[in-house]
């Protein structure tokens, strides 16, 4: 009977091992995923803003042609 909880014991421990190593794994990938949103965002805003900067430079073009 010992034998059996001992060897019980040790598939729930080697189990246990399995799961925190996929949970890290996940963890490291989705940190990953993050950082890459993070920098995927960061250059839209600079596109955007390029974009309306630009926008602003026609429309006083536009307003020095009226006045």
């Amino acid at each position: 009977m010992a034998y059996v909880g001992l060897v019980i014991t040790t598939l729930g421990n080697g189990i246990q091992t399995i799961a925190a190593g996929l949970a890290l794994e996940a963890l490291k990938k989705s940190n990953t995923s993050n950082s890459q949103n993070d920098m995927e965002q960061s250059m839209k805003k600079d596109n955007m803003q390029k974009q309306i900067n630009y926008l602003i430079y026609e429309l006083k073009q536009v307003k020095k042609i009226i006045n």
